[in-house]
């Protein structure tokens, strides 16, 4: 007969189900735009379900070099994505629950299976973003496409991309569905 999970790899299962679930109520990723005229910094601020930050000011600036305005619709994804994170915190306490040591394998995988879709569905708004620019736009810029994390130069805007507060809790969610595999170890 298999051994059941420890209390303690069941208390790191529940933490990070609790540090999945509370990343829905923080910003994942932002970016953050310098310029002369705007030395204080324009924000874009993007949580699970929704962007704030100075949005009509960048869609007013992108309206210049032809890029497409953007906005809570643009973005399906923050329609279904806080049920996504509800389901894999539920999940999570699931394998908690039933304490088979099989099932630690299936936190982990989600999580990464699910951060690689995220990154890779967002560099794919950020390259048609940045790269389906209206060629009748008053100014013609080459097409770019602005980094994940990082700096980007546009003429005279400096753009400093980053994740934030809820990608970090979910960071710290994913070492904790790791946790129990050491706890583990010896049993």
């Amino acid at each position: 007969m298999a051994k059941k999970l420890s209390a303690g790899s069941m208390a790191s299962l529940f933490g990070a189900a609790a540090l999945i679930f509370a990343s829905i109520k923080f910003p994942w990723w932002g970016m953050k735009f310098y310029a002369p005229q705007y030395m204080e910094g324009l924000d874009i601020i993007v949580y699970p379900n929704k962007l704030e930050g100075d949005i009509d000011i960048v869609n007013g600036l992108n309206h210049y070099i032809g890029m497409a305005p953007f906005s809570n619709e643009s973005f399906p994804e923050l329609q279904y994505l806080p049920g996504l994170i509800m389901g894999l915190a539920a999940i999570i306490i699931i394998v908690a629950l039933v304490r088979k040591k099989i099932l630690l394998y299936v936190p982990p995988a989600l999580l990464v299976v699910g951060g690689a879709l995220g990154i890779y569905d967002m560099n794919l708004w950020l390259t048609k973003f940045g790269t389906e620019l209206d060629p009748k736009a008053p100014i013609e810029l080459e097409p770019f496409v602005p980094p994940i994390i990082g700096e980007n130069i546009l003429a005279n805007f400096v753009t400093h991309s980053y994740f934030t507060t809820g990608s970090f809790l979910i960071g710290a969610g994913f070492l904790l569905t790791l946790l129990p595999f050491w706890l583990e170890r010896r049993k």
